[in-house]
């Protein structure tokens, strides 16, 4: 009996969906937080077809520990963690499960706004110390304010449709869309910057835009600024937004997604009121890890399948 080829996860799950859909492979699981070490290892033993990538990144010595490399797919849309690259002049496809997680990323990003304008987690905090802050609180309305979505894909066009559900006026940075939704403005990166009362963030990270949120570009904001990232933290240049957390340019900071992760700690987001984080988990809700997996099995599939169609052509 042929041995099956084997399906590297760099995690320690996979959807049942998705594990049905490769029933005729070993998927092979790296654990939660895989080093390169780890992932180099297991390559050289048991040589992948695949790479299924939750966590960590895959470089190029990863790739060259694995000889029989065909394809890495992302369980997820964002493929900056791949050594794109590299990847390319060894004739490795590079896959994405694209808008697999735009509702959920969506739906956590307006969390987090709304958090931030009603003030969620002071007041709870507060209360649960015994102050009644009634008489002294006042909220942020975000209706009739501008919402300014920096990337118009799959998240940010959701954010455009739930913006104008709140009655906000929405505007957009994008110079890659090929549609604006209906009441969404196109508009430059300063002039968005200058008029948005919500800035949110839904852009890959590259090489051109890394720290795109910089001293400059902060200094273009209206004073009282909500800064959302829910894409990539490379995005931002952090001792430029603490700053502008300090002088009053933001009001507030609502951040899922860090330039080094996980988070260490102590970390000084930690130790600010004004400033709300969670662990890079927007884009993961019980239907979108399901759409995640189930999209990079079945983007793995079709690559191995073509590189047997191919392999029958030749012979």
């Amino acid at each position: 009996m042929k041995e099956k080829q084997v399906i590297l996860v760099t995690g320690s799950d996979l959807a049942a969906e998705a594990l049905a859909l490769l029933q005729d492979y070993t998927v092979l699981y790296a654990g939660r937080q895989p080093t390169e070490a780890e992932l180099i290892a297991l390559c050289e033993t048991h040589n992948p077809v695949a790479i299924i990538v939750r966590y960590g990144k895959i470089t190029a010595r990863v790739m060259d520990a694995a000889p029989a490399l065909r394809v890495i797919s992302k369980h997820g849309s964002g493929i900056d963690v791949i050594d794109q690259a590299a990847a390319a002049e060894r004739h490795i496809r590079v896959q994405a499960a694209v808008g697999a997680n735009a509702a959920a990323v969506a739906e956590h990003t307006w969390a987090m706004i709304l958090a931030c304008a009603k003030s969620v987690v002071p007041l709870d905090q507060r209360l649960r110390e015994g102050h009644w802050d009634k008489a002294r609180h006042k909220s942020i309305e975000l209706e009739g304010r501008t919402l300014g979505l920096v990337g118009l894909g799959a998240i940010g066009s959701r954010m455009a449709l739930l913006g104008r559900a709140f009655g906000m006026q929405v505007i957009a940075c994008d110079p890659w869309a090929r549609h604006f939704p209906e009441g969404c403005e196109p508009v430059a990166l300063e002039d968005l910057l200058a008029r948005a009362d919500v800035i949110s963030l839904h852009c890959p990270l590259t090489a051109q835009n890394h720290q795109m949120i910089n001293s400059e570009t902060l200094a273009l904001c209206r004073p009282g600024a909500i800064l959302v990232n829910t894409a990539r933290g490379g995005l931002i240049d952090e001792q430029a937004l603490c700053t502008a957390l300090d002088n009053g340019t933001l009001s507030w900071a609502a951040l899922d997604s860090f330039s080094i992760e996980p988070l260490t700690a102590p970390h000084p987001w930690q130790q600010r009121a004004n400033v709300l984080i969670s662990p890079h988990v927007g884009g993961v809700s019980d239907r979108s890890y399901i759409r995640m997996g189930t999209m990079a099995a079945s983007n793995v599939l079709s690559v191995l399948r073509e590189t047997v169609t191919e392999q029958d052509g030749a012979s």
